[in-house]
C-alpha cells in the first residue's frame, strides 16, 4: 500500500474530532478554585459582620463580580474556538465595567465633598487590587488548562479571557471579606485588580496556550 494511500485511508476512519464541553472542562475548575480562594479569603480576613449583608454595599460587589465573571466566561469560550468571533462577548465584558465605573462616578459626585476621598481610597485601596489578583493564581492556572483543551488561535487574547475570568471569580470571593462600603471603591479597585489579571493572562497565553 503507498503512503498516500494509507494516509487517506487513515483520514477516512478517523470520524469527526471529539467536542470538548466548556462546562465540563471549565465548571470543575471553577468551583475548585472559587471555594480554594474563599476559603484563603476567609481564612487570613473573615467573614463581613453580618450586619452589613444589609446594606447595598456587598451585593453591588456581588453582583458586578458575578456578571462580570459569566461575561468572562462567555469569553473564554468564544476565544477557545478557532475562527470564532469573541466581539460580543468582548462588549459584553467592556459593558459590564462601563456600567460599574458610571455607578461610581455617579456615587462619587453624589458624595458630599469631605467624604469623596474616603469613598474613592477607603482604607484598603493599596491591598485590594493585588488581594484579587493573588487569589485568582490558583484559578488563573485551572483556567489555563481548561483553555488548552480548546483551540485557541489568538492566544494573547485567550489569556486574557482566562486572567479575567480567574478575577472575576476571586473578587467575587474577596468579596466576602472586603469591608469596603462604597460604590466608588469597588468601581476604581475591583476593576483594576481583575484588570491585573487580564493582562498576566494575556502576557502568559503565548507561553502556556502555545499548540
Amino acid at each position: 500500500m503507498k503512503t498516500d494511500e494509507l494516509i487517506t485511508m487513515i483520514a477516512n476512519q478517523a470520524g469527526p474530532a471529539p467536542r470538548v464541553s466548556v462546562a465540563k472542562r471549565l465548571l470543575p475548575v471553577t468551583i475548585a478554585g472559587g471555594l480554594f480562594a474563599a476559603a484563603i479569603a476567609l481564612g487570613i480576613l473573615g467573614l463581613i459582620p453580618a450586619a452589613m449583608f444589609s446594606e447595598p454595599g456587598p451585593w453591588i460587589k456581588i453582583l458586578y463580580a458575578g456578571t462580570l465573571a459569566f461575561a468572562a466566561g462567555w469569553l473564554f469560550s468564544r476565544l477557545g474556538k478557532p475562527g470564532a468571533s469573541g466581539k460580543q462577548a468582548t462588549t459584553a465584558v467592556i459593558g459590564v465595567v462601563f456600567v460599574m465605573l458610571m455607578a461610581g462616578v455617579l456615587s462619587y459626585l453624589g458624595t458630599p465633598q469631605a467624604e469623596r476621598a474616603t469613598a474613592l481610597l477607603g482604607h484598603s485601596w493599596l491591598v485590594c487590587p493585588w488581594a484579587i489578583l493573588a487569589l485568582s493564581l490558583p484559578l488563573m492556572a485551572g483556567s489555563f488548562w481548561a483553555m488548552r483543551g480548546f483551540a485557541p488561535t489568538k492566544l494573547p487574547y485567550a489569556g486574557g479571557a482566562c486572567g479575567l475570568f480567574s478575577g472575576s471569580v476571586a473578587a467575587l470571593a474577596y468579596a466576602l471579606v472586603c469591608t469596603e462600603p462604597a460604590t466608588p471603591f469597588i468601581a476604581i479597585w475591583y476593576t483594576l485588580g481583575i484588570a491585573l489579571c487580564g493582562l498576566l493572562g494575556a502576557a502568559l497565553g503565548p507561553k502556556l496556550l502555545r499548540w
